[in-house]
């Protein structure tokens, strides 16, 4: 019986030392050296004050800010602890409606705006936490934030190009702009990543 116990409990050991420890302090020293701002969270901070990650979005609903993609996390919308999408497809009834609302309160925030609503402002995404919307989604905001704050819109334009976001390595996605940055660009305030 020992003879057989033994060899496996050495396994476990060197299984556990290999992947419970070597391999998560060598992933966690690349991606620190490789890329130090991202494995550190990417956090904002104005004032030397953190006030969110680049990389997680947040909740805006006043119109005088930009808003983000809707998020299908719960119990409350960007929890980085609940990750995750609604898991309704088009022709759920409740997928319908939550598109349906949505639509309808970017209409009332903005009832002069007649342009098409970019998709990205009233379907969430699968993870729930996108930080960033198309361009065309924030061009669509552009005129409503513009009002709210009474500022030219060409100053709002300037701010969405000057934070705009290319494809990454040139192919993939789509020019984007994070929606944080953003709003506090509008308030002001230069972000400093951590």
């Amino acid at each position: 019986m020992i003879s057989t116990i033994r060899p496996a409990l050495v396994l476990f050991g060197a299984l556990t030392l290999a992947c419970g420890v070597i391999y998560p302090l060598a992933v966690t020293g690349v991606g620190s050296a490789a890329f130090p701002r991202q494995a550190a969270g990417s956090i904002l901070e104005v004032n030397g004050k953190p006030v969110g990650s680049a990389l997680i979005g947040q909740q805006f609903t006043s119109p005088r800010y930009f808003w983000g993609r809707p998020s299908a996390t719960g119990p409350m919308p960007y929890n980085a602890n609940g990750s995750s999408g609604s898991n309704q497809g088009p022709l759920n009834p409740a997928y319908t409606d939550a598109v349906r609302s949505r639509v309808e309160a970017l209409k009332a925030a903005d009832p002069g705006n007649t342009a098409p609503i970019p998709v990205d402002l009233v379907t969430a995404s699968g993870s729930g936490l996108d930080p960033e919307i198309s361009l065309a989604a924030a061009e669509y905001q552009a005129r409503r934030v513009a009002a709210e704050r009474r500022i030219a819109p060409e100053k709002v334009q300037a701010l969405i190009a000057e934070h705009a976001s290319g494809t990454v390595m040139g192919i993939f996605g789509e020019p984007r702009v994070n929606v944080l940055a953003l709003n506090l660009a509008l308030d002001g305030k230069t972000p400093h990543t951590r």
